[in-house]
């Protein structure tokens, strides 16, 4: 008989029966099937001078299901609050109690700390399972790369300019530091130098690299002067100081100069010093890192290395089969790559260690000296393109299109627990 209310919720976890419910269940028997990774994580998180006091705090696998709940869902750290309070299914995935509610500062103070080595290991540990389960052996693989960007404005050297003064300009004058604000004219002169060329441009960017050097020099009379800033600030205004000594020095090379400044003496943000130009082909420049994917047959992610620079891929195809010899103890059986790897050189190492290599672009050698069949060749050519939909998910659904956390130890953090959700999802498919 239907009734008015309900008197008592059950006090049991509930999961609904739903797809993404059925995934979330079958992600926690795996993380509960490799209980090794939350040492990694206690360690990460355990802090040198506990002395034994204080809250519990959250435990390394409350965090850990933190994490991923993040990543699945793209949530950011306040969304993740709410889901974790309203969410049943949210709560019993990450083992809340009922009367717990973290706040987004707790939240991301305890996954910040958790380290990209640790995530690699997490990845590794997985990976090993799968072969040991035979979801996945590695005796078939596809290796690619693709660029993710840093959370950065399209770098010009006037915003860059104006960046470094506006915040040094910032903390100076909160130390009560002499410093006049130079920041509505340099704004001016960032305008001028958008909409306008030739020699009128020129005249704005001289204004403005001497509003540059005036606050230059403002930061190092009050460095000298050691009683007006506290030390933190001074941390950060040498910081900043030796940014703005770069970027001067780019924009007079490029602007006045008429020189071709190389990528790898450029400085592309001041918030995001560690940012890379990643140019590939005839398509747009990105501004962050490019990272190396190594794929199997299932879709799983076996590899994953965060490169600086912007290292040819031709480069690394004998360093990431190496790695797979290291994961698996043997090299895989067969192994299809981007052409970009491609050179005669890797292709005669690699016919040593692996049976069958096949790359999208021939560069120069036959079908025969890469595998034993035309027929092989196609099959591993359409393999490989595989690769092209497990990067189009990581960035599309797994935020991998942009990185929103900053510095290069966080940015090496995002990517690996990106892949680390992928494959989780792609581990709970199978199984399910």
């Amino acid at each position: 008989m239907r009734q008015n209310s309900e008197n008592q919720l059950p006090l049991t976890p509930f999961w609904p029966h739903h797809q993404l419910s059925e995934e979330l269940q079958m992600i926690s028997r795996i993380l509960d099937e490799n209980s090794e990774i939350l040492d990694l994580i206690l360690h990460d998180l355990s802090d040198k001078k506990d002395l034994g006091r204080g809250a519990p705090g959250m435990t390394a696998e409350q965090v850990l299901r933190c994490a991923l709940l993040k990543q699945l869902h793209q949530l950011s750290y306040r969304n993740l609050t709410f889901h974790l309070i309203d969410s049943m299914s949210a709560r019993s995935f990450c083992r809340l109690p009922a009367h717990w509610r973290p706040s987004a500062s707790v939240l991301q103070s305890n996954i910040s700390r958790i380290s990209a080595s640790s995530w690699q290991v997490v990845n590794r540990v997985l990976v090993n399972w799968a072969s040991r389960r035979g979801l996945e052996r590695g005796r078939k693989v596809r290796i690619d790369a693709t660029a993710v960007a840093c959370d950065i404005e399209y770098p010009t050297d006037s915003r860059l300019l104006y960046d470094s003064i506006r915040v040094l300009t910032r903390l100076l004058r909160r130390q009560g530091a002499n410093c006049p604000s130079r920041c509505r004219r340099a704004k001016k002169r960032v305008l001028e130098i958008r909409n306008r060329r030739g020699e009128r441009r020129r005249a704005a960017y001289r204004d403005l690299l001497k509003v540059a050097r005036q606050v230059s020099g403002y930061a190092r009379l009050a460095l000298a002067e050691q009683s007006t800033l506290l030390i933190q600030v001074e941390e950060k205004v040498r910081h900043h100081l030796r940014l703005l000594s770069k970027v001067i020095d780019q924009s007079e090379r490029r602007v006045l100069g008429g020189e071709s400044v190389p990528a790898g003496e450029k400085v592309l943000s001041i918030f995001e010093p560690h940012s890379d130009i990643i140019q590939k082909g005839g398509r747009e420049p990105v501004f962050g890192h490019k990272i190396y994917l190594t794929c199997g047959r299932t879709s799983l992610l076996l590899d994953c290395v965060v490169e600086r620079g912007n290292p040819a891929d031709a480069t690394r195809t004998r360093s990431m089969l190496e790695r797979q010899q290291k994961i698996y103890g043997r090299y895989p059986r067969q192994a299809s790559l981007d052409g970009g790897f491609a050179s005669r050189d890797n292709l005669q190492w690699a016919k040593h260690h692996v049976k069958d290599v096949a790359f999208a672009k021939k560069c120069g050698s036959q079908v025969e000296q890469m595998v034993k069949s035309s027929w092989v060749y196609r099959q591993l050519r359409r393999f490989r393109a595989g690769i092209e939909g497990c990067i189009s998910t990581l960035k599309r659904v797994f935020g991998l299109r942009r990185c929103g956390w900053k510095g290069w130890e966080h940015f090496q953090q995002y990517v690996h627990l990106s892949v680390v959700t992928f494959n989780l999802v792609v581990l709970s498919r199978l199984l399910l």
